[in-house]
């Protein structure tokens, strides 16, 4: 068995082609197509968070609302860009999204990828300390954020309060128990996923990493899977760790269907730099008859490997489309291949 869930950047443009014409729209039509995947047997439903962007960006109010009109399906993210964050304060906030969710909040986080603006995070207050990247300055914020979520008291209580302390040290609250062991990592390569598993995170991995090998894509990432497993029992963890690899999967069943993704079958891995210094593989999408998607699907070592399956989702198209592309899945391929 294996659980599927979608993943929405949350796009929008006033374009009369677009079924998202506006921030409100895509938040709403978020919160719709989370109810609509949980009603049709879907385990996730998460959403990517960009800053200075016409998608998705604060997520803990979205993540909040779909946990209240949800009462089943994983709520999460998929990545919140950690150069960005406060640490403690993302600590308050998911502790209540969490609570709101009962436990089912899957908070996936990572140092961020290229931006829309220069230097975005300076914006928001933050820089980099001396001899630090930014990466470094992203995966530092992850750190305090990994201790506060362990819900131990590490402030001195003022000795003339407004309210009666509890005795020692206080805590942020709300306090989630079990969060710290739901905080996921995106990494992008072999070494930060290997970190990812030493500090107790769990893995997600996108459709692109870092090219290291050469190799196809899903057969590094099959790799870059391995390596954090390997680590996470090096670190002698008590409790498995999970993993998630995302993909653009469209089951070709109608003429609509057709009409979007039928020209993209035959689609292959690509070669870039996303920076100046880092050269990566991005992988491929995959559309076709359901067959063949199963015949192609079952040849993916990545999923193969991972516990986790999210669906990359056209969310421009409308809720009523994309619900149709998850059941697709969830229906004609998932069954074939033993994830149902």
């Amino acid at each position: 068995m294996k659980k599927i869930g979608f993943l929405s950047f949350g796009h929008w443009t006033p374009s009369p082609q677009s079924q998202t014409r506006s921030a409100s729209d895509t938040l709403l039509q978020s919160i719709d197509l989370a109810v609509a995947a949980e009603e049709l047997g879907a385990d996730g439903a998460y959403f990517r968070v960009h800053h200075f962007a016409r998608q998705l960006a604060s997520p803990f109010p979205l993540l909040a609302a779909v946990g209240a009109k949800t009462s089943r399906i994983e709520i999460g993210t998929a990545v919140i860009d950690m150069r960005y964050e406060n640490p403690l304060y993302m600590a308050e906030d998911a502790g209540s999204a969490d609570l709101i969710a009962r436990g089912r909040l899957q908070l996936g986080i990572s140092r961020g990828s290229p931006e829309q603006v220069i230097d975005g995070w300076r914006h928001f207050g933050y820089e980099p300390t001396e001899g630090e990247s930014d990466a470094d300055m992203g995966r530092r914020h992850a750190e305090v954020l990994l201790d506060i979520l362990r819900g131990e008291g590490f402030a001195q209580p003022n000795p003339r309060p407004m309210f009666p302390n509890p005795p020692g040290l206080l805590r942020l609250e709300p306090h989630s128990e079990g969060l710290r062991d739901r905080i996921w990592w995106g990494a992008s390569s072999n070494a930060t996923a290997a970190w990812a598993a030493r500090l107790g995170m769990n893995l997600q991995s996108s459709t692109l990493k870092d090219d290291e090998t050469g190799l196809p894509f899903h057969v590094q990432q099959a790799d870059q899977i391995r390596v954090f497993r390997e680590a996470w029992k090096e670190a002698g963890h008590k409790r498995e760790p999970r993993v998630s690899v995302s993909r653009s999967i469209f089951a070709l069943v109608n003429d609509l269907d057709r009409a979007y993704f039928g020209s993209s079958g035959k689609d292959a891995d690509k070669v870039g730099f996303i920076d100046e210094k880092t050269r990566a593989i991005f992988g491929r999408s995959y559309a076709a008859e359901p067959d063949v998607l199963i015949e192609e699907l079952a040849k993916d070592e990545a999923i193969a490997a991972a516990d986790t399956l999210l669906l990359t989702v056209p969310n421009q198209l409308g809720v009523e489309y994309n619900a149709h592309v998850i059941e697709a899945i969830l229906t004609h391929v998932a069954p074939a291949l033993g994830w149902r």
